[in-house]
């Protein structure tokens, strides 16, 4: 059976190993994909496996061998998935696996945010504690989380976390989720969106991209939210409206944008946010641990072996 990776650099640039997955077939493996080399690079694949090359419509119906598209994340929307369901194709995911490395990089922005690691690890390289007058010195507000209130918009695996982690640090947590009030462990409670923006001294989005929740934090929603509050998103770039986002801070609406993630990646030169000294951003790396990314290509031969044996798992 022909296997074919498209963009396999990003999960695996050479410190973890392909060799169980060439145990089920003929492997190719290219780091990169270029939109135009798709179709010739899967021409005759029955397996392809990709994390941000797209599969239309189109590239499907030109690729007359395809059996089975194994997505190397979490989310799945850069595959028709309904049409692939149309033709008979098996699409499947990887979940879970980035849990743990996620919600450690939502705590990093937020803790960055309201300590300003950063900014007092370059005043201290600049000289700034040298010449200090006194044994310490600040120039930025330094705020403690407890007994404040964080507001989850999506209580999957890595909401579900971040809730835990907040409660250690004495936050009061509400979330916005379809779970019923009841299902909830103690110390969660449930509002509204509207309910969440308006009490969340910390917004942090961990909701699925979907015509839905496609900018759902915009100029209207941040209006809403308290003056100084801090917006977090590792989830998905489009899940904000970045100009809405770069002129609350401008603003001084919000005190602080912590991102892992851009509407476009890489991000335009121009995008507005890269202008904010209050927005600070990972290049999308809270999923790229080595232990993240050892269980992601774990599971994808698990998802291969299984779809090969006739019983596929993790289908979307």
């Amino acid at each position: 059976m022909k296997i074919v990776v498209l963009d396999g650099y990003s999960a695996n640039p050479g410190d973890l190993s392909w060799s169980e997955m060439e145990k089920l077939g003929d492997l190719k493996v290219y780091p990169r994909t270029s939109e135009d080399k798709v179709v010739e690079y899967a021409k005759d694949a029955e397996i392809i496996l990709l994390n941000k090359v797209k599969i239309t419509r189109d590239t499907i119906d030109r690729l007359p061998h395809l059996k089975y598209i194994g997505v190397l994340a979490t989310g799945y929307n850069v595959v028709d998935v309904d049409y692939a369901h149309e033709r008979g194709i098996i699409v499947s995911n990887i979940p879970a696996y980035s849990t743990d490395s996620v919600v450690q990089m939502t705590f990093a922005h937020i803790l960055n945010i309201t300590n300003q690691v950063g900014h007092y690890a370059n005043e201290v390289r600049d000289g700034q504690w040298s010449n200090s007058k006194d044994f310490c010195f600040w120039n930025t507000p330094i705020i403690e989380l407890a007994d404040k209130t964080i507001g989850i918009v999506g209580l999957g695996n890595i909401g579900m976390h971040v809730a835990t982690i907040a409660r250690q640090f004495g936050m009061d947590v509400f979330a916005m989720t379809s779970k019923e009030a009841a299902q909830l462990p103690e110390g969660i409670q449930k509002t509204t969106l509207d309910g969440l923006l308006s009490i969340s001294d910390v917004l942090t989005l961990h909701c699925p991209l979907t015509p839905n929740t496609d900018k759902m934090i915009n100029a209207e929603r941040l209006a809403r939210m308290k003056r100084g509050s801090i917006l977090i998103n590792t989830g998905r770039g489009q899940l904000v409206d970045e100009q809405a986002v770069a002129n609350a801070l401008a603003d001084g609406h919000l005190l602080g944008y912590g991102a892992d993630v851009m509407g476009l990646e890489p991000p335009s030169k121009d995008n507005p946010l890269l202008k904010q000294p209050h927005a600070y951003f990972t290049p999308h790396i809270a999923w790229a641990s080595m232990e993240a990314r050892a269980r992601l290509l774990k599971i994808a031969v698990e998802n291969v072996n299984a779809f090969i044996a006739g019983q596929p798992k993790n289908v979307v």
